[in-house]
């Protein structure tokens, strides 16, 4: 699972290395979290992608991934994104 995060939003994606591709996606722009998500850049927000981001992997059939946090700290948003996935299913 790959995490990105700018100063409005994050944003999380299930790929395949190996073939590729992106197997599911979620951020704090999606039309489909518009109800759950006022502001994209706070850890509420965070959590909302993170169990979002898990049942779209569960649905495409992924229950273990490794967390690539990128050059961010495991803390504030990206913290809140990984507990509310594992939370949701994901196991990494």
């Amino acid at each position: 699972m790959s995490v990105f995060r700018s100063r409005k939003h994050i944003y999380a994606q299930i790929v395949d290395d190996e073939g590729g591709r992106t197997l599911a996606a979620a951020n704090s722009n999606d039309k489909q979290l518009a109800g759950e998500v006022k502001y994209g850049g706070n850890k509420e927000a965070a959590a909302v992608v993170g169990k979002a981001i898990a049942q779209r992997a569960l649905e495409a059939g992924v229950k273990e991934v490794v967390l690539d946090r990128r050059e961010y700290k495991y803390h504030g948003r990206v913290a809140a994104l990984a507990d509310a996935a594992r939370e949701a299913g994901l196991v990494f």
